[in-house]
């Protein structure tokens, strides 16, 4: 569950739902049916059953649980788009999700605008505990609008006539990042954590608690794709001795040798995007890599991945407001050379990877019911990532956010900063 502070007042709460909701509409209008039903890989999910799943949540958690008299849209649907509440009972298989050719797309839209007006009408007589449910369904929602872009990005990658889901944008000359710089981080007991002043936290970001950090810097601002590019020109894909073993398999076994969508041409190389495949720009911050390219980068240049304490404390007096944040469609964009005297790029770029394992916190403790199983459920195997990326919705990321992945994925936003011992 998570903990939450609400504006005053339930007109707050009503125009911060139309303007979500309306978000996820937008970025799914451009959809055909059939870009909405098919399914790429296992780890995606198909855009209809983003925009009904997030809409079964509020019916679900809010609508039947606290509206009296409450008829669901449809009995069937709580099979069909519960993603892994096991509190609510069986559910359609993960991996099945691109099956559902019924219901329609637009169809699923009804059932959006159901749950909106039903909502929304009950709203001025919403118990306090069904308005937090409200705020964490729309921090939901906010997350699936990323899951949403990048899922579709995946899926549009496999067509061979590598169709853009946004135009792209006009061409201007690309800025030259400069020399990679180095900032001293704090040393000593640091605290890092949610400590309830922020307006929302999810559970998994607290309690806020101390953290004992050693002299360390990190780099001023993410490793470029051209930086990207020397590794790769260097052998960097086909040294083990840079690799953790469980990385060097996977290399080995995937055929990989670039980033997710790098293709090599004569040309030189070119990505896929949002925006359909383009030239690969020198100066944009390097992602869609893994865990283990991200580490293996480091080795090779002599570093090292933060810790999440690290990164946090670093980040605790920044504001979370730069970046694209699904403002463009080359994403994530170049951005102007710095000087390098201070931290640049730490929020709404690319997920940025540290070393540290998502576990929880001292104290944490999940909650009970099937709200619950939100987020501490998943604290095994994964790593901590930090930062929002360029396909995250504004407001939703702050210094104190947990977002997590398997080390081998790498088809979100995900890049790297590097740090070192000092």
């Amino acid at each position: 569950m998570a903990k939450i502070w609400i504006q005053p007042g339930q007109d707050a709460l009503a125009e911060r739902y139309r303007a979500v909701r309306a978000l996820t509409q937008a970025l799914a209008t451009p959809l055909s049916d059939a870009d909405a039903t098919v399914q790429s890989m296992p780890d995606a999910s198909p855009a209809k059953w983003h925009l009904a799943h997030v809409s079964w949540f509020f019916e679900t958690f809010v609508l039947r649980d606290h509206v009296e008299g409450y008829r669901p849209f449809d009995d069937r649907f709580a099979y069909l788009f519960n993603s892994y509440y096991e509190a609510e009972g069986p559910r359609h298989a993960r991996p099945m999700r691109g099956m559902l050719t019924r219901p329609s797309l637009n169809e699923v839209r009804a059932y959006r605008a159901h749950v909106d007006a039903a909502l929304l009408a009950a709203m001025p007589h919403l118990p306090e505990a069904a308005c937090t449910l409200v705020a964490l369904g729309l921090q939901h929602e906010q997350q699936h609008q990323e899951l949403l872009l990048t899922d579709l990005q995946h899926l549009f990658s496999l067509n061979p006539i590598a169709p853009a889901l946004f135009d792209a944008p006009r061409a201007m000359p690309a800025p030259v990042p400069g020399p990679l710089h180095w900032i001293e981080g704090r040393e000593g007991l640091v605290e890092i954590g949610d400590d309830g002043k922020a307006g929302f936290a999810f559970d998994c970001e607290g309690p806020r608690h101390k953290a004992f950090l050693r002299p360390h810097a990190l780099a001023h601002r993410p490793i470029t794709n051209g930086e990207w590019i020397s590794f790769i020109e260097d052998g960097g894909y086909r040294d083990p001795a840079l690799w953790l073993s469980d990385g060097w398999a996977w290399v080995q076994a995937e055929g990989i040798e670039a980033p997710l969508y790098w293709q090599r041409s004569e040309k030189g190389w070119t990505r896929f995007g949002l925006d359909g495949r383009q030239p690969v720009n020198p100066a944009a911050p390097a992602c869609h890599i893994s865990l283990y390219e991200a580490d293996a980068y480091a080795s090779w240049a002599g570093a090292r991945l933060p810790t999440e304490a690290e990164w946090e404390s670093a980040a605790l007096n920044i504001a979370p407001t730069s970046g694209e944040q699904l403002d463009g469609a080359a994403c994530p964009r170049p951005r102007a050379a710095e000087d390098g005297t201070s931290l640049t790029q730490m929020f709404g770029d690319v997920w940025e990877w540290t070393g540290s394992a998502y576990r929880p916190y001292p104290g944490f403790r999940t909650a009970p019911g099937a709200v619950g199983e939100y987020n501490g459920k998943f604290m095994s195997g994964q790593f901590v990532l930090k930062g929002g990326s360029c396909a995250t919705p504004r407001g939703h990321v702050r210094a104190s956010y947990r977002n997590f992945f398997h080390p081998h994925q790498r088809w979100q936003f995900t890049g790297l900063r590097l740090a070192k011992d000092l």
